[in-house]
């Protein structure tokens, strides 16, 4: 027994130094999830059976009072949608008139919550969406009130997402007041964030609201991330210390939101912009000037050399036709001269004809 028990820990610790230090087991782990699948589906079966048999038995006075707080909310909701549908088309013309390729609104898809990481000192969840739903490594992950971390690693139906609170996570910000950047880490508390390398002297109050800046080209702009909760000054120190707080819900949300926001680079967008815009020019132009374009790019470019190569053979034959016809006309002895007396004699009457009415 002893000796089994060595070899299968000897063993253990070789599997855990192998899927750590190399990449060798990523295929098993990823077959091995859909197994795993089906048992959190069984855990997390009891708390979905007791959510439905309370809501079953729920009074019909609660019921009455929450219909009537959620009609409440929804017309709240529905004056402030009026008033952000006007804004949203303000901003989209904005963008035309600045010719802007960014889009307004990211594609959007709901995941769910499935599990988390047993590590304490690692902030990732596991949610129910993967590889076959066409997630991708990198992708923004946020909840109802704001960013909560993004996709690290990718399974068949299931993926890990790393939270904004851990130690190895950063993210770049701005203040929404004053549009001033920084960069916010994970401290390992799910309650706290850090801004990095700020001034003594920047402009930042408790109380602001940080907002994703989109310098990183990983997270889509103006999302909110925290709000500044801490500002402390030393004036010995070259730096402030900011803390903040997440103003998404780290460890409540079971309901998450995957950002399918636009992959393009700068340099893409930048040559698409221009295409549209020259696309949208060249639309115009036809309309404006329907007839004058065409003419002088195909009509004049495709007559111009013809003139040259039929004015010269057309003097010739125009010479030689009338004195066929001509010959015709007289009486049949004039038949033989023709070959000398046109060459020698039309000729120099048609020339000097031509002369005089041109002088």
């Amino acid at each position: 027994m002893g000796v089994r028990f060595l070899v299968l820990v000897v063993l253990s610790v070789t599997l855990m130094v192998v899927d750590a230090r190399f990449t060798l087991l990523k295929p098993v782990r990823s077959q091995m999830s859909l197994v795993l699948m089906q048992s959190y589906w069984i855990t997390d079966l009891p708390q979905r059976l007791w959510q439905g048999v309370a809501s079953q038995f729920g009074s019909r006075t609660e019921l009455v009072a929450e219909n009537e707080k959620l009609k409440t909310e929804n017309l709240l909701l529905q004056g402030r949608m009026q008033k952000l549908a006007a804004l949203t088309e303000q901003n989209v013309r904005l963008r035309e008139l600045l010719n802007s390729s960014a889009l307004v609104n990211e594609k959007v898809e709901v995941a769910e919550l499935i599990g988390m990481d047993p590590n304490p000192f690692t902030h990732r969840i596991i949610i129910n969406k993967g590889e076959r739903d066409g997630v991708v490594l990198g992708q923004p992950v946020l909840d109802a009130r704001g960013l909560m971390g993004q996709v690290v690693e990718l399974m068949p139906y299931t993926s890990r997402v790393l939270l904004l609170t851990d130690t190895t996570h950063s993210i770049p910000v701005q203040v929404n007041r004053n549009g001033l950047r920084a960069i916010a880490s994970g401290t390992g508390n799910p309650e706290s964030l850090e801004l990095r390398h700020v001034a003594d002297t920047a402009d930042i109050k408790v109380g602001d609201l940080l907002v994703s800046s989109g310098l990183g080209q990983r997270f889509p702009a103006g999302y909110p991330v925290a709000t500044v909760k801490e500002v402390i000054h030393d004036s010995g120190q070259p730096f402030a210390i900011v803390r903040a707080v997440p103003t998404a819900a780290l460890n409540r949300s079971r309901y998450l939101l995957l950002v399918f926001s636009d992959s393009r680079t700068p340099e893409e967008r930048a040559n698409d912009a221009a295409k549209a815009q020259q696309a949208e020019q060249n639309g115009e132009a036809p309309s404006i000037v329907p007839a004058t374009v065409p003419k002088p790019a195909a009509p004049v470019a495709a007559p111009a050399p013809a003139p040259a190569p039929v004015v010269a053979p057309s003097v010739a034959p125009v010479a030689a036709k009338p004195a066929s016809a001509k010959a015709p006309a007289a009486k049949a002895p004039a038949a033989k001269p023709p070959s000398a007396t046109p060459a020698a004699a039309r000729p120099p009457a048609a020339v000097p004809a031509t002369t005089r009415e041109r002088q």
